[in-house]
């Protein structure tokens, strides 16, 4: 649902006229991207990870920073491939950024979970979950600048949410948590104090773009204003000269004004 909201934005995004519609989509289609289809898939699924003989809790701050990583890169990405005209170099360059920026950010949001143990990584598939995450932005980010019709789009979508999906397990997959012998008391707060406020987040996002979408003027409501307006303009131009008011007096030979009969 995010990815797919994010690709119809950023379509409004390569057809807006001007530089602040283009922001405005920008902005949009980087939290439909990187907040509701990313970071959202990521932590929903983190929140359903579980270790035997502890309990977890994560780090507000840290699982907030998730959260901006995920957007700010996918804006950063976006902007350099919506930046002039769309080449390869481009597409690769936004597609490294936003793939390191989206690994940090599963690796940041990882870094919030706190146990009662010590958490370690299998270096070989931090590297894979890296790799997969750079490829999938490369190719979500030329979809991006591809992709128009909607079955196109539905198509991305589905492609973007398996790519986000497996370089987030790859990446949970690849740690191991070793548990400490006496239990510690744990900061920060638990998964269903984090779910209520992630679920409404999703939700008023989601609704905030679909109505965004809905709302805006696309090339087809522009051309049919302009045809309205040349047609009006047209029958202005064609229309005879009004006649001059009649004054309801005439001058009579002795130059006398009379009322007309």
């Amino acid at each position: 649902m995010g990815a797919m909201l994010g690709l119809v934005c950023t379509v409004r995004l390569r057809d807006a006229p001007t530089t602040g519609r283009r922001t405005w989509w920008l902005v949009l289609a980087a939290w439909g991207i990187g907040g509701t289809s990313i970071w959202t898939m990521h932590f929903m699924a983190m929140l359903g990870f579980r270790v035997s003989g502890t309990q977890i809790r994560y780090d507000l701050g840290l699982t907030v920073a998730s959260a901006v990583l995920a957007i700010v890169f996918v804006a950063i990405g976006l902007f350099i491939v919506g930046l002039g005209r769309p080449t390869a170099v481009k597409i690769v360059t936004g597609g490294v950024l936003t793939g390191l920026g989206v690994a940090a950010m599963h690796y940041t949001g990882m870094a919030a979970m706190r146990l009662n143990g010590r958490i370690e990584y299998d270096p070989l598939l931090v590297g894979v979950s890296v790799g997969i995450a750079i490829a999938a932005a490369t190719v979500a980010l030329w979809m991006a600048v591809r992709v128009r019709r909607p079955a196109a789009i539905v198509v991305s979508a589905l492609v973007m949410g398996l790519a986000v999906n497996g370089m987030h397990f790859t990446g949970m997959f690849s740690m191991s948590a070793h548990l400490h012998g006496t239990p510690s008391r744990l900061g920060g707060v638990t998964a269903a104090t984090l779910i209520v406020p992630i679920v409404f987040a999703v939700i008023v996002v989601a609704v905030g773009l679909a109505y965004a979408l809905v709302a805006a003027s696309t090339d087809e409501d522009r051309a049919g204003v302009a045809f309205l307006e040349a047609q009006i303009a047209d029958r202005d131009a064609a229309a005879p000269a009004p006649a001059p008011a009649r004054t309801g007096l005439r001058v009579t030979d002795a130059g006398r004004f009379n009322r007309p009969r």
